[in-house]
């Protein structure tokens, strides 16, 4: 039988294609998950304000950086690390807890029981913060240009690149560390080291370019370093063809490593 047969038989038996039923899943679930968002205040704050309040209080330890020698200005080094608060509290953050939270509550349990498929489940838990994640992005990357005067990015093409590395690899890290935590208060600890270390050591709040050469070595190949000097250079230009695929290849080693972690340690059924 030929491959537009089967097609045909699929659609006559179903009604539906299987793309489309997939399509169909998945918007229900987001749209449910989305609802749940909205009624959280602590995740709706989380997802929304955090960024713009940390960027806030960035900007005045920015200010006071020898940025003398980096090439990078006030706003090559604020408006990244905005973004880089958007995938490490409006993303990471608010999906590790949404995994824990529906574990806990027996409804990744019922889910599978269902047509919905692993990875379906997994995607739709965390599609409403992914897309009010680039939708931050974008509205931040824009604003915070005018209100700190500095262009647009130069190469967007890297920025972009950045962002959706870091997507992929904070929503793997976020269901990986949601083995670790048995409640949704608990998970709000559970995701304290990631956050910190990728604060202080990932050139979210301070850039590699300002530590010791030996120091930003080793740093740049924390989970989250690949993807921020992407999104970095796509205001300062990133570096050379080498560097730049350099970052690559290891933002796509933690992004692969982290969907290991998932087929590895991920619990669908609830910590006792």
């Amino acid at each position: 039988m030929s491959a537009g047969s089967s097609q045909a038989v699929g659609e006559a038996r179903g009604g539906i294609p299987a793309e489309t039923r997939a399509a169909g899943r998945l918007q229900a679930l987001g749209r449910a998950e989305l609802t749940l968002l909205v009624r959280n205040k602590s995740a709706l704050y989380t997802s929304l304000f955090l960024p713009i309040v940390m960027a806030f209080a960035m900007r005045q330890g920015v200010g006071s950086m020898n940025l003398a020698g980096t090439g990078l200005s006030v706003g090559t080094v604020l408006l990244p690390g905005t973004l880089g608060c958007v995938l490490v509290f409006a993303v990471y953050s608010n999906v590790t807890a949404a995994y824990v939270a529906r574990r806990e509550e027996l409804v990744l349990k019922r889910l599978r029981t269902g047509e919905l498929r692993d990875l379906e489940i997994l995607t739709g838990t965390a599609l409403p913060s992914v897309l009010i994640g680039l939708a931050q992005c974008v509205l931040l990357a824009a604003l915070g240009a005018l209100v700190l005067d500095t262009d647009l990015p130069t190469t967007p093409h890297l920025l972009i690149a950045g962002v959706l590395l870091g997507m992929v690899t904070v929503v793997g890290l976020a269901a990986a560390t949601s083995a670790f935590a048995r409640s949704a208060e608990s998970a709000q600890l559970i995701v304290m080291p990631f956050i910190m270390l990728s604060l202080a050591g990932s050139g979210v709040m301070v850039p590699l370019d300002i530590f010791p050469e030996r120091v930003a070595a080793f740093l740049e190949f924390l989970p989250l370093s690949p993807a921020m000097e992407l999104i970095r250079g796509g205001w300062t230009g990133g570096g050379d063809l080498k560097e730049t695929v350099g970052q690559l290849i290891t933002g796509l080693a933690w992004a692969g490593l982290a969907l290991f972690a998932v087929q590895r340690w991920f619990r669908w059924e609830p910590r006792r």
